[in-house]
């Protein structure tokens, strides 16, 4: 089987497709033939050396697979054995096979494609842990989402829909027709205007309930002046990390940056201000397969009820991996961006 390895930290030519033996499963396992795996931020933060939870290099990166089972092993049910299905996995998904345990694996929708499918496990758990199991966003209430044109974002306008909230979004003015008949309420253009400014503007200077920030740094400081009393602020990223294309000293100084921009949030300006603020990460959830499982359910149950409708922007085969990192790198994306062996 083909797979893409990430040789060092470094630019996009550290990025190689390299054939290796086809797996075997343990007896606890199943092998996926993958027909399409997830491209996420996290990548392209871990080739450059700035993800602290990535594997050490050289390292296969990928947490979610849509393909069809092709093995099982002996503590398996083989009624799993060519069923199309989604999984979960901890790194090296983005190969032609992956190896899964079995509370990993979910049966795809039939009316999704296996790319379609493939967004489903990273960017729309992420949004459902941010918007309804942390952030209990209720319809009398309103939401910003930060990068609302990328894949967690388009996850998140779904949802907040679903919810009956009023939905504020930044993103660049190309998006902002697409996002418009997704049904985004209000677009803030972040490139053009400062979005806190616009915000109050359109909130009444009231500032919303709940904001999601995949930005970090500085960004989570003027967030968190944008909400409203009983308001929260969930965090899940530290895109604003990643300047230029590179690794090195240059990526290393970016990440520390970014770090020392970032706020501390003393326990008596939360109670005065009845705010909140929390952090989501999944990939310190493992630990939690059970909660997975409920929460996978419910997004499967949101593709069948019509109200969760995940988007492709583009697919790339393995050998353009590197134009894959540029394209989501130059925020060209709307949606999520899917590799294909």
């Amino acid at each position: 089987m083909r797979q893409i390895v990430n040789r060092s930290n470094g630019g996009y030519d550290v990025l190689e497709v390299e054939e290796v033996p086809d797996l075997q499963p343990e007896e606890d396992e199943a092998i996926i033939n993958v027909k399409a795996s997830g491209l996420n931020f996290a990548d392209i933060l871990a080739r450059k050396g700035q993800y602290p939870d990535g594997p050490d290099k050289p390292c296969v990166m990928g947490y979610e697979v849509a393909g069809i089972v092709d093995a099982v092993g002996h503590e398996i049910d083989d009624s799993w054995l060519g069923k199309e299905v989604i999984a979960f996995t901890r790194f090296k998904g983005q190969a032609e096979q992956v190896a899964v345990r079995e509370l990993q694996l979910f049966e795809k929708p039939n009316r999704l494609s296996f790319e379609e499918a493939a967004v489903l496990p990273v960017n729309y758990l992420t949004a459902h842990i941010l918007i309804e199991v942390m952030g209990s966003l209720q319809s009398y209430e309103s939401i910003l989402i930060h990068n609302v044109g990328g894949g967690v974002g388009i996850a998140a306008l779904d949802i907040a829909r679903h919810i009956g909230a009023t939905i504020y979004g930044t993103a660049s003015k190309r998006k902002h027709n697409f996002l418009a008949e997704r049904g985004l309420d209000y677009t803030i253009d972040y490139r053009n205007k400062d979005w806190s400014e616009k915000l109050m503007d359109l909130t009444d200077g009231k500032g919303v309930e709940l904001i999601t920030d995949p930005l970090g740094g500085k960004e989570w400081k003027r967030s968190y002046k944008a909400l409203r009393a009983t308001g929260k602020l969930g965090m899940f990223g530290i895109s604003s990390a990643s300047e230029g294309t590179g690794g090195g000293l240059g990526a290393m100084w970016s990440m520390l940056k970014t770090v020392v921009q970032m706020p501390f949030y003393h326990p008596l300006p939360l109670l005065n201000k009845n705010r909140g603020v929390f952090g989501v990460n999944l990939g310190h959830l493992w630990h939690e397969p059970e909660k997975a499982s409920i929460w996978m359910e419910y997004i499967l149950k949101g593709v069948e009820e019509g109200w969760i409708n995940p988007h492709v922007d583009t697919t790339f085969g393995f050998e353009d991996v590197a134009k894959a990192h540029r394209y989501i790198e130059e925020r060209k994306n709307i949606g999520k961006v899917i590799l294909v062996p």
